[in-house]
């Protein structure tokens, strides 16, 4: 081969190979990814989908793309984000709780959405059946508003002597009727007052534990939405401040220094969303994935926490936790 063919063939193969592989990603599936909330507070959400993504063989930036919309806690940007993402054509849309859900739902009825949320979601009308979720949504129920009861009945527990509980929500957020109404069930069969704390931004929880300080030790059930469960060391730090036994959703509130916490293991939770992401790629219909129950749900209680607050755990509670942070 003569020198001047060489160096053409060279050359052509030179633009041909960005060529290849700029085919190769544009053919790339790409998932749209929604939350409520920051790029920081949703790395144990996203840890999660990455696991359950490559479990059925889909790793971000070599065989599937991932485009992120947060809303920054702003709940009104939801449905503009949603919008966006579905401008787009994405694959498959996964959204974080209700809220974001129903502003995916509201923007496409053709893309599949899989969710993560804590009410029941044929209560909520986002699907007509558990078993056959109609349409193009599915995902996981992980039980967050059904146990808000049980939260409360281990905060009486843990504190025996009170007979007002506060409960901490957001007012913009879509699972607000649904905690409310099961907390407000469990308050009763217990004989408790419930004292709803509204916060509808970061500096409105600031206001909220200073409101609850006023009055002496009444113990806090914190809501499981966005704004609180991804600021778990703001909370922590107030509870601690104002001298306030609280309950949380998760157990890395308790990690941080929480008194205790009673929820499902999120991460298990983003891995069956992950999973169910991955099928779709491959072609499953949304139609025919039943939606998930998160089956695992942690009492952690922290001892260290406990005593601090002057708190003596009953030895039957003790025996109940899953994990105790000594």
């Amino acid at each position: 081969m003569r020198r001047r063919e060489f160096i053409t063939l060279l050359g052509g193969a030179a633009v041909a190979w960005p060529l290849a592989a700029h085919a190769q990603q544009a053919a790339m599936p790409v998932i749209g990814f929604l939350s409520p909330g920051s790029p920081e507070a949703d790395i144990n959400r996203l840890n999660g989908v990455r696991r359950g993504l490559a479990e059925v063989g889909y790793v971000e930036g070599q065989n599937v793309a991932i485009e992120y919309r947060w809303a920054q806690f702003q709940y009104a940007r939801l449905p503009a984000l949603a919008v966006d993402l579905a401008s787009r054509q994405v694959s498959v849309i996964i959204v974080v709780s209700i809220t974001p859900t129903l502003a995916a739902k509201a923007a496409t009825s053709t893309i599949p959405i899989v969710f993560s949320v804590g009410g029941d979601p044929v209560q909520l009308n986002i699907v007509t059946s558990l078993n056959r979720p109609v349409g193009n949504i599915t995902g996981v129920y992980n039980l967050n508003a059904t146990v808000i009861g049980k939260r409360l009945e281990l905060l009486r527990e843990m504190v025996p002597a009170t007979g007002v509980i506060a409960l901490l929500v957001n007012p913009n957020s879509a699972a607000r009727e649904s905690e409310t109404k099961e907390l407000n069930q469990a308050a009763r069969a217990l004989g408790v007052e419930v004292r709803i704390l509204n916060a509808a931004s970061e500096s409105e929880i600031d206001t909220a534990f200073e409101t609850l300080s006023t009055e002496r030790s009444v113990p806090l059930v914190v809501s499981s939405d966005n704004l609180f469960t991804d600021h778990p060391v703001r909370l922590v730090v107030l509870a601690a401040r104002h001298s306030i036994p609280a309950i949380y959703p998760y157990r890395w509130f308790t990690a941080a220094g929480g008194l205790m916490s009673y929820g499902p293991d999120l991460a298990e939770v983003y891995r069956l969303v992950g999973t169910y992401a991955g099928r779709i790629l491959k072609g499953a219909k949304p139609a025919d994935l039943p939606i998930q129950q998160a089956v695992k749900v942690e009492l952690v209680i922290n001892l260290k926490t406990a005593k601090a607050l002057g708190l003596e755990i009953p030895p039957t509670l003790l025996a109940r936790a899953d994990e105790v942070i000594e």
